[in-house]
């Protein structure tokens, strides 16, 4: 579907809700920041956020464009990699005064769930530049934060507009777009889990919102050739995508749509990898990499021709013991979280017993890890650097451990409760 007809949004859905999306201005193209002079005409009062690199790319830029409006630039001087943690947040709110009326970021994920954080909690508007085709976060209504050293997503608005100027786009540092398509990739990933969770749990599921999303995700497969070559058109394509994806999951109210068991892998990699001070790969490149772990999982599984012979079992010694010497630092929240939810005392193996057919067609019906890898190496994402910088230890505990860290039902969940 086009982000026009997406903006407009579906009311009475066969899914039962009416899906809305509150973006005013989506604005893709060359020379997509000439339009930020409009954009902003009803304010008067507008904070620039950017960390150093994404301001030496547009910061000027978009300064040049809001003109007398700008009330004041934070351009966070961090070294390395911005996390969006308690420091990061405190930061950007002591620049908001009871004057500011809109705020502009200009980054990507990090730059854009920070400021849709501090927008939310001051009630503040928010607009985003967008400087790399990275992520499919810039529409959605979710906030992605490190707090207490957890990877935690919080409610938030949408973006009032995103303008994404393909000159800026395509210059962006290669990871970035591998990392943007990685994302996308990952959707056969997420989708197989979203109709594992319907099936398994009776969750609430959109074949709309679904269909949107594969859709968005079989024109991306298309686009490899072109974004390694920089293309402005597969660029442009590639940003049209995330921002679709992006409204779909503000349309169902949360990021089902577009996170599942590879989100999980590429969130514990990132939790670890900062616990540690050990390196990580950027999200979307993460994801693209765990996409074919969770294809191995489904292959696994699949290989099961019967499970009579299983049952429900829960060492909680053994996890947690586990689960301090994977998290370290943050375990305390970990375990606490899984205690909240109280999913290890749910007998999930009667249902698969129950539904196993139903269950096997459903894990069938998505690419095969080779499939996956295939289209891994199509954006030069080679499979042995991922093995490589992880080792083995770290991907069979991400199989079995990422799941703690989030409050979803995906197929790390069946494969822990049939192979752990």
């Amino acid at each position: 579907m086009e982000i026009k007809e997406l903006l407009a949004g579906k009311i009475g859905c066969e899914c039962g809700k009416d899906h809305i999306c509150p973006i005013d201005s989506v604005v893709i193209g060359e020379n997509a920041c000439d339009s930020i002079t409009a954009l902003v005409e009803k304010y008067n009062n507008i904070l620039v956020v950017a960390d150093r690199n994404t301001y030496a790319v547009g910061g000027k830029t978009v300064e040049e464009k809001v003109g007398a409006k700008r009330a004041d630039t934070l351009v966070y001087a961090t070294e390395g990699v911005l996390v969006p943690n308690e420091i990061a947040i405190d930061e950007l709110k002591a620049h908001v005064t009871e004057n500011t009326d809109l705020i502009i970021g200009i980054g990507s994920g990090v730059i854009n769930d920070l400021c849709k954080h501090v927008s939310f909690i001051s009630k503040l508007p928010y607009y985003i530049v967008a400087t790399a085709p990275s992520m499919d976060g810039y529409a959605s209504k979710g906030a992605a934060l490190i707090l207490d050293g957890m990877k935690v997503t919080l409610n938030a608005d949408v973006p009032k507009a995103i303008i994404a100027d393909v000159n800026i786009l395509k210059n962006a540092p290669f990871d970035m777009i591998q990392a943007g398509y990685g994302d996308i990739i990952g959707k056969y990933s997420c989708l197989n889990d979203w109709k594992l969770a319907h099936l398994v749990n009776g969750e609430y599921l959109c074949e709309f919102v679904m269909n949107a999303t594969y859709e968005s995700v079989e024109k991306t497969v298309r686009l490899a050739e072109g974004l390694n070559k920089r293309e402005a058109d597969a660029v442009y394509a590639l940003m049209e995508a995330l921002v679709a994806v992006g409204i779909l999951m503000a349309y169902v109210g949360n990021s089902r749509p577009a996170s599942g068991s590879e989100h999980h892998l590429s969130h514990y990699f990132e939790i670890v990898g900062i616990v540690r001070g050990e390196e990580y790969f950027p999200h979307g490149v993460d994801v693209c990499y765990s996409a074919i772990e969770t294809a191995k999982l489904r292959e696994k599984l699949l290989a099961l021709d019967n499970i009579d012979r299983y049952k429900t079992h829960h060492d909680n010694a053994k996890f947690e013991e586990n689960v301090r010497r994977i998290y370290g630092s943050v375990s305390d929240e970990v375990i606490a979280l899984q205690k909240k939810l109280g999913w290890y005392d749910v007998d999930r193996v009667s249902v698969y017993k129950e539904k196993w057919a139903e269950i096997k067609r459903v894990l069938a019906d998505c690419p095969t890890s080779e499939e996956m890898l295939s289209l891994t190496e199509k954006i030069g994402l080679a499979y042995d650097r991922f093995v490589g910088l992880y080792g083995e230890k770290k991907i069979d505990d991400a199989k079995l451990y990422a799941k703690d860290l989030k409050d979803r039902y995906t197929v790390l969940w069946m494969y822990y409760d049939l192979f752990n």
